[in-house]
């Protein structure tokens, strides 16, 4: 998500230019980056994102320099499945098959602008990439619409390009900022909330997208985190911490975590219920307490590592197990 978010701020910067855009449209079997993988090239040779780990990006700026003269999209297959394969004098050894198209764009091209808007109001965005047709006028990025060719004519891939994730942290104190600064590396949008206006600053927070200060009782209504969105309470301030947990644990969130030991957070859940407050055992269940994963961490920096990691995985689904006791293929 970081990769295309700074794409479209380079495709939309004042006097940009033309360009070429490289996507990797399809994959299989093994390979570093999946489909939406992207790579710009500027006129002025300036580069943004990636579409291998280094292995492929010699030749697809040798093709993207005559894609860019001649103005013509071009199709190319890499194929890593041999045991032996010698593509540009290595052995890459990845056993996948990816295809890549290379476009030359117009300075704002429509779509990325739109892109850019719906980053902004937090809505999805379709876009569908044809990487084979047989009539090449057609390849190339472009929104879906309803005028979009039939998939029987032509080779697409369709992506649904959903806002950055949301990542909202109930505190505002000195752990709290390598949480934010390392989820802002991973191109999420961060709100940061507090009761106190002295911590929640720009000052002490420069990459958070938003920053809320009130009453405990009011943040979670004020920063209205969705379903979609991370939260983590972490205020350091058990009188915070209770109102702000009611109000959350009320709420269908895609995780929920709270900063401190387990009895504490059963504390908090026993003064809840005999508030009236009962959380059910569903809503217990969702609760991350003690937030994180099992990394050893220690300093401010660890443990926003391991805050962020056990989000990243249970935003995806695993179950943040070492790669080498999967069984199954890293990518489904």
């Amino acid at each position: 998500m970081k990769e295309l978010q700074a794409i479209v701020r380079t495709l939309l910067a004042p006097g940009g230019g033309e360009s070429v855009l490289a996507t990797l449209a399809a994959a299989s079997g093994s390979s570093y980056r999946r489909p939406g993988a992207r790579l710009l090239l500027m006129g002025d040779g300036t580069r943004v994102g990636s579409i291998s780990g280094g292995c492929l990006e010699e030749d697809v700026l040798a093709r993207a320099r005559r894609v860019f003269a001649s103005g013509e999209a071009e199709t190319v297959v890499y194929d890593t499945t041999s045991e032996n394969d010698l593509v540009w004098g290595v052995g890459l050894g990845c056993h996948g098959v990816v295809t890549v198209l290379l476009e030359k764009l117009p300075p704002r091209p429509g779509w990325a602008v739109t892109l850019a808007e719906n980053f902004a109001a937090r809505r999805p965005t379709d876009l569908a990439v044809t990487y084979q047709s047989a009539r090449p006028a057609e390849l190339g990025t472009r929104l879906v619409t309803s005028a979009f060719p039939a998939a029987g004519d032509v080779a697409l891939f369709h992506h649904k390009i959903s806002p950055p994730t949301a990542l909202v942290v109930f505190g505002a104190g000195d752990d709290a900022q390598p949480l934010a600064r390392l989820a802002n590396e991973l191109g999420w949008h961060v709100t940061i909330a507090d009761p106190r206006a002295a911590f929640a600053t720009r000052e002490r927070f420069p990459t958070a997208a938003s920053l809320v200060v009130g009453p405990a009782a009011q943040l979670v209504d004020r920063t209205s985190p969705d379903s979609s969105a991370l939260v983590v309470v972490m205020t350091h301030h058990y009188v915070h911490d209770v109102p702000l947990l009611r109000d959350l644990l009320a709420r269908p969130l895609a995780y929920l975590g709270l900063l401190g030991p387990r009895k504490r957070a059963e504390r908090i859940l026993s003064d809840l219920a005999r508030d009236g407050f009962a959380a059910s055992p569903a809503q217990a269940s969702r609760l991350h307490a003690p937030v994180g994963l099992d990394l050893g961490a220690d300093s401010p920096e660890q443990v926003a590592l391991a805050i962020l990691a056990e989000m990243q995985a249970t935003l995806t689904g695993r179950d943040a197990r070492s790669l080498r006791e999967r069984q199954r293929p890293i990518h489904e």
